[in-house]
């Protein structure tokens, strides 16, 4: 795949030279969207402890380089699940994406296969799993959550004809997070709008536009319908069907049970969770805290992968998610034992700033950082990572 960033610069009204970072595509986003919108996308549970946490936790650790390494290529190729990929940068699973773009799942999944990488469909996702796997050639991935039943059964069902054959189980969402900056800017259910927010909402023209044109803002594979207000009945479902606190590991065992395919479990953080996943007979783990979306004070993702790697590492995949901006974030997540890692919010910036091809350009952007580095390190591919590139600071 040729590694040009000319879909970066397809905002005009941008000088190309200014989008070169994640971050660059961050402040873009936070000028796209409405503040309630961006608050759903950039928001934390509480405090934002966990969520700056996750991102301190990198500079928690430096890099070890050694000199005259005599690099020609960097091979940056992994397997996750056993399906090939040519970057290990996962697109995360993210709810009501069309919130961010209309276009939403489509562009991400596209712009993830345009990269060589794959895109985890949300179960929450503003196009149905059907609509996905139409508008793309490879098999992506599905998120689920875990409660028993004909709703489960139904998407999984619809997950294994649409072609998916990787399932990541999320299982941290006994109740949702407590949100503070998504409720005081009005993204509860259903949205509170007053004066001030329906005219921030009109400074945004071209999002408004595909907004209420497109109708892509709710979770399509709960409702049928669009809008708002079918987005809200979507939650609704999701919370009251999905997401329990009585859920337990059986209900993750009797996912296992129904799912032919591989099957990870998302949300671990301790190592003994990570054990009973691999007597279930999962096939991963995914080391997340949710994005600090959901408890505040819960550790950062990076502190808890190594001994999860030691744990289990050797006998099941594991990945990692949160706080991940850098290329040499992804250096550090799999020098300490993940296979490859998840983004989303990184995403939802490109997204925001460019549809499909604002996605594409943030995945390159973690291609070139990740060469770089790795270039710098003198090591020639991410299979030769390893502990020993890493010193704690």
């Amino acid at each position: 795949m040729q590694r040009s960033q000319a879909a970066a610069f397809d905002l005009r009204w941008r000088k190309p030279e200014t989008l070169i970072t994640v971050d660059d595509y961050r402040r873009v986003a936070s000028r796209r969207l409405p503040e309630m919108i961006w608050s759903y996308v950039d928001g934390g549970a509480d405090d934002l402890i966990t969520l700056e946490d996750n991102r301190a936790a990198f500079k928690r650790w430096t890099l070890r380089p050694r000199m005259l390494a005599g690099i020609k290529k960097c091979d940056l190729g992994t397997t996750v699940a056993g399906e090939p990929v040519s970057l290990p940068v996962l697109l995360a699973p993210t709810g009501l994406a069309g919130l961010s773009h209309w276009r939403g799942d489509v562009a991400a999944a596209r712009a993830a296969e345009r990269c060589g990488t794959r895109y985890i469909l949300s179960t929450a996702s503003s196009w149905t799993i059907e609509e996905v796997a139409e508008a793309t050639s490879a098999d992506h991935f599905f998120q689920l959550y875990a409660r028993s039943g004909p709703l489960t059964e139904s998407l999984l069902r619809r997950a294994w004809d649409s072609g998916n054959r990787v399932m990541f189980l999320t299982v941290d969402t006994p109740v949702v997070g407590n949100r503070v900056w998504e409720r005081k800017a009005g993204m509860g259910r259903p949205p509170v709008l007053t004066p001030g927010r329906v005219a921030d909402v009109a400074r945004h023209p071209l999002w408004l536009y595909g907004t209420l044109r497109h109708r892509r803002v709710s979770g399509r594979n709960l409702v049928a319908a669009g809008g708002f207000r079918a987005a809200g009945t979507a939650v609704d479902i999701q919370v009251r069907e999905l997401m329990q606190a009585t859920l337990t590991w059986d209900d993750a065992a009797w996912v296992r049970n129904l799912w032919p395919g591989k099957l990870f479990v998302k949300g671990i953080l301790e190592a003994s969770d990570a054990q009973r996943a691999l007597e279930l007979g999962f096939d991963g783990v995914v080391v997340s805290n949710h994005g600090g979306r959901q408890l505040d004070g819960a550790r950062a993702t990076l502190d808890c992968l190594p001994e999860i790697v030691a744990a289990v590492g050797e006998r099941m995949e594991v990945l990692l998610d949160g706080g991940i901006r850098r290329g040499s974030d992804v250096v550090k997540a799999l020098a300490l034992g993940a296979r490859a890692v998840l983004v989303g919010r990184p995403y939802l910036y490109g997204l925001a700033a460019d549809g499909e091809a604002g996605v594409a350009a943030v995945l390159e952007i973690f291609r070139e950082e990740l060469e770089r580095t790795l270039t710098l390190l003198g090591v020639t591919a991410v299979r030769d990572l390893g502990p020993d590139q890493l010193a704690r600071r």
